[in-house]
């Protein structure tokens, strides 16, 4: 299984590309096809909520048709085809199609990772493997940084995201002649998602996974690009740096989170600390953004690298999992965990909106979208403080 991973992690980093690269192409979208700042977060928002929604056929897919199939297919015609849609594309409402479909393109891939993970190696070893192919795919997030901002400015951003394209469908087939389905389990023990959702033991872990990555994912697949060309009137290849900085340190907390369950014997509270102090930074955000470059690339970086917890998050959850649902559990998490963000941007976008029309300074209007970030992750974790500790 160690190639199927390898080859699913390289697809990972085509999806961790894709949910970020908005960011460095906000101005020349805002120039070409009159791309608002508010238009773009709901695009980026459309690819969190397609990803989101496909979560649940793709469980049920996992489970029967088996990863090979469920992740090539989609990534082929959603990605590839959705690349080529945004390549060609005149109008924002298009920009935002383009989106859901690569969105829809990439909902397996990290899924399938985590099923042949925990169907084929030993549970407790789930959130280590899960984050080191989270920090090989967020190579990608490094990709969507500086080096696209090279690309656009080399070739224009139609000619690279078409480029782009090429080589997902080129990966799409590899993955189909190389990724190995796991044996099928014969089970006569039947289930749903509905049979997970009435597990108590999840209801007080789901919320923290619905608003865990919204502030990490939302700064870095799109609000960091107009708010340091806003505040302190970065270039191309300012925003590029920053982007890249922060793609560094979502990299390094994947790493940094996956031994802590085993090192301290606890997954509950590694994700409740990881999580306070990402809420504090956003709160660190909301009172001294704007005040140096630097000193806010740094706030950023750290809510990055401390909004990193989601595959000790999925561990958590995935250990009241029956083997014969695991499918269906991961993608469930996963729904929660991509669908926050989605609903999220969205939700940004109208705060960012509003608040642009009554504030004097666009600094309010980002500070309200990172206030907002800070009291969701609070509230996950109050419910959070109910749940079940488990590390088998």
């Amino acid at each position: 299984m160690r190639l199927t991973l390898i080859v699913l992690a390289l697809a990972y980093v085509l999806s961790q590309f894709f949910r970020a690269f908005l960011a460095v192409l906000a101005n020349p979208l805002q120039t070409d096809i009159g791309a608002s700042a508010s238009e773009l977060s709901e695009a980026s928002g459309y690819w969190f909520l397609a990803f989101a929604l496909m979560q649940l056929p793709v469980g049920w897919a996992l489970d029967t048709l088996g990863p090979k199939r469920t992740t090539a297919v989609l990534m082929a015609f959603g990605a590839g085809g959705g690349s080529i849609v945004f390549s060609i594309a005149t109008d924002p409402w298009q920009i935002q199609l383009a989106m859901a479909m690569i969105g829809i393109g990439c909902s397996p891939v990290l899924m399938a990772s985590l099923y042949i993970i925990g169907r084929s190696f030993p549970p407790t070893s789930f959130a280590t493997i899960g984050a080191f192919i989270l920090g090989i795919g967020s190579l990608g997030n490094i990709g969507a940084a500086y080096p696209m901002t090279f690309l656009v400015e080399t070739f224009g951003w139609r000619e690279s995201i078409g480029m782009i394209g090429s080589i997902t469908i080129s990966i799409a087939l590899v993955c189909y002649i190389v990724v190995k389905d796991p044996p099928k389990i014969t089970n006569s023990e039947k289930g749903s998602i509905l049979t997970l959702l009435r597990m108590r033991a999840i209801w007080f872990i789901l919320p923290l996974v619905l608003v865990n990555y919204a502030a990490s994912g939302g700064l870095r697949g799109f609000w960091i690009g107009p708010y340091f060309t806003d505040i302190f009137d970065a270039t191309a290849a300012q925003v590029g740096t920053v982007t890249t900085v922060m793609a560094i340190a979502m990299i390094a907390g994947n790493f940094f989170y996956g031994p802590l369950d085993r090192i301290f014997g606890t997954r509950k509270w590694v994700i409740f600390c990881g999580n306070f102090t990402g809420a504090s930074l956003c709160l660190l955000l909301y009172l001294f953004g704007g005040t140096g470059f630097w000193t806010t690339a740094t706030i950023i970086a750290g809510i990055g690298f401390f909004g990193a917890s989601f595959p000790v998050l999925i561990a958590h959850g995935r250990s009241f999992f029956p083997d014969h649902l695991m499918g269906r559990g991961v993608t469930l998490m996963n729904l929660f965990g991509m669908g926050g963000v989605g609903l999220m941007q969205n939700f940004s976008a109208r705060i960012y909106n509003a608040k642009l029309v009554e504030a004097t300074a666009p600094i309010n209007a980002y500070n309200a979208i990172f206030l907002v970030f800070c009291v969701s992750i609070l509230i996950g974790l109050t419910i959070y403080l109910f749940s079940e500790d488990r590390t088998n």
